[in-house]
C-alpha cells in the first residue's frame, strides 16, 4: 500500500517547517501557495525565514518535498493541510479573511476523499462553521510551532491534539496513517475542544510567565536573585523541570497575546469573568517597559542625550519575527538620542532613524549605555572587559543574563538583569 500524498497551503513559517517535517516522514509533500514568486524561490531553496536547521531539511528531503502555486496540483494530495500563518493586528486581534480566502481557494481542488485539515490556529466554533468540506473529512488538529525552535516541534511533536466533527467515529485512516509516523500520542476530540485545547496550553504558559515575572521583578527590589529560587521549583513535580519560569519582557510574539484577547472576547460576549486575564495583559505590559525604566533611571534622567546601543530587534533568539519586540517598544523611547543597532537576523531598516551596525562591538563602541534586548546565543560570547574598554559609559542593562554578573562588576560596569539585584562596578 503507497503512502498518501500530503499537500501543505500557505507557505508561511507554519507550512515550511510542518511540510518539511513531513517530507522527512517518508511522505510525498506538495507545498502550495498562491503567491507565484515565493513559490520560486523555496523551488531554489532559498527560504523566507529564519528557522535553525530548516535550510538543511528542507535540502535533504528535496526528493519528496516539491511547491507549486496552482491550486489544482492539489487534487493529487491524500491529505490538505491549511498551515498558513494567522496574522495578528496591533490589538492582537487575528485576521481570518485571509485563511478563509486560502481554504476557499483550495476546497474545490479536493479530490473526492481527501481529508482538508485546518492546522492554523483559529477561534472556537470557526471549523464547525465551515461549509466548504464535509464534516467528516474536515479536521482541526492543533498547532505548537515555537519560533526558533520550530524543526524540533515539527519533526518530534509532544502529541497530537485532533478535533473532529464526531470524535467517536474516529480518525480518518488516511490522516491516521500520517500522524502515526510520527510516533506520538494522538488525541482525538470534538472541534470546539481542540480550538479551546490550544488556548488552553497558551494559559498555562502565560501563567508561568506572569508568576516569574511578578517574583522575579520582587527579587529585583528585595536583593534576592530569582535565577537561585527557580532550580528549586522545577525540583517540585506540581511544577516540572520544563515550567516557563525564566523572567521575560513581557509576553511577546503574538500567540500567546492573540488567546488572551480571543478569551476576553469571548468572555464579554458569554458574560463570563476574566478579570485574571485582564491582570496577565497589564503585568505584561509593564513588565515590557522594564529596559526603558531601567535605563531612564539609570542613564537618562542625567543625560537625556546619551548615546544608547541596542543589541537584538528581534523579539526572541532564533527568528526574525519582530511581532510585539521589547526591544523596539524600548527604541519607541529613544528616536532623540543617537542610537545604534545591531542583530544577527534583523535589518536595522525597521529602526529606520537608528545606526546599523554590522556587528554588536560597533554598536557599543562609545555607547554610554548598552541594553542587550534580545539572547541572541551571538551575544552570549561578549565579555564584559571588552565592552568596558569600548563604552564611554558604564551602564549595562542585560535582561537576560547574557553576561556574568561577577565579570560585569569587576570590569566597573553598572549591570542590570532581570530577577537580580543590580551590580555596580
Amino acid at each position: 500500500m503507497s503512502l498518501p500524498v500530503v499537500g501543505f497551503a500557505g507557505m508561511t513559517h507554519l507550512g515550511i517547517n510542518t511540510a518539511a517535517a513531513t517530507a522527512a516522514r517518508g511522505f510525498r509533500t506538495l507545498g502550495f501557495d498562491p503567491d507565484a514568486a515565493l513559490v520560486a524561490r523555496l523551488a531554489a531553496g532559498r527560504l523566507p525565514i529564519v528557522e535553525p536547521g530548516l535550510d538543511d531539511l528542507v535540502a535533504a528531503n528535496a526528493d519528496r518535498l516539491g511547491f507549486t502555486a496552482d491550486a489544482g496540483d492539489l487534487k493529487a494530495c491524500d491529505v490538505v493541510y491549511i498551515a498558513a500563518d494567522v496574522p495578528t493586528d496591533d490589538d492582537a486581534k487575528s485576521d481570518l479573511a485571509p485563511i478563509r480566502a486560502l481554504i476557499d481557494a483550495v476546497a474545490p481542488h479536493l479530490g473526492p476523499d481527501a481529508v482538508l485539515v485546518v492546522l492554523c490556529q483559529v477561534p472556537p466554533g470557526f471549523t464547525r462553521a465551515l461549509t466548504s468540506v464535509p464534516h467528516p473529512r474536515l479536521v482541526y488538529q492543533v498547532e505548537t510551532l515555537i519560533f526558533g525552535r520550530a524543526v524540533e516541534r515539527a519533526m518530534h511533536p509532544e502529541r497530537f491534539i485532533v478535533g473532529l466533527a464526531d470524535p467517536s467515529r474516529g480518525l480518518p485512516p488516511v490522516l491516521g496513517t500520517v500522524l502515526e509516523a510520527f510516533a506520538c500520542p494522538i488525541l482525538p476530540m470534538r472541534y470546539e475542544s481542540a480550538e479551546l485545547a490550544k488556548i488552553s496550553i497558551n494559559f498555562c504558559l502565560v501563567a508561568s510567565v506572569s508568576v516569574a515575572n511578578t517574583l522575579a521583578e520582587l527579587s529585583e527590589a528585595i536583593g534576592a536573585d530569582w535565577s537561585e529560587i527557580t532550580p528549586a521549583l522545577k525540583l517540585d513535580k506540581r511544577i516540572g523541570p520544563f515550567a516557563y519560569l525564566a523572567p521575560g519582557l513581557g509576553i511577546s510574539g503574538g500567540n500567546l497575546e492573540r488567546d488572551l484577547r480571543t478569551v476576553i472576547d469571548i468572555a464579554r460576549d458569554r458574560r463570563t469573568h476574566v478579570g485574571v486575564v485582564e491582570a496577565w495583559l497589564d503585568n505584561s505590559q509593564w513588565r515590557k517597559d522594564w529596559p526603558w525604566r531601567t535605563l531612564k533611571a539609570a542613564v537618562l534622567d542625567g543625560d537625556p542625550k546619551a548615546r544608547i546601543a541596542v543589541l537584538g530587534l528581534a523579539y526572541k533568539e532564533n527568528t526574525h519575527s519582530t511581532k510585539n519586540s521589547p526591544a523596539l517598544v524600548l527604541l519607541e523611547h529613544l528616536t532623540g538620542n543617537d542610537v545604534a543597532v545591531h542583530d544577527p537576523v534583523v535589518p536595522a531598516s525597521v529602526v529606520p532613524w537608528a545606526r546599523g551596525c554590522a556587528s554588536a562591538m560597533e554598536a557599543v563602541a562609545g555607547a554610554d549605555a548598552v541594553v542587550i534586548a534580545t539572547p541572541w546565543p551571538d551575544y552570549r560570547g561578549l565579555k564584559a572587559d571588552d565592552l568596558a574598554a569600548v563604552m564611554r559609559g558604564r551602564v549595562v542593562i542585560d535582561p537576560y543574563r547574557m553576561l556574568d554578573g561577577a565579570a560585569a562588576r569587576s570590569a566597573g560596569l553598572s549591570w542590570f538583569c532581570l530577577g537580580a539585584p543590580a551590580a555596580a562596578g
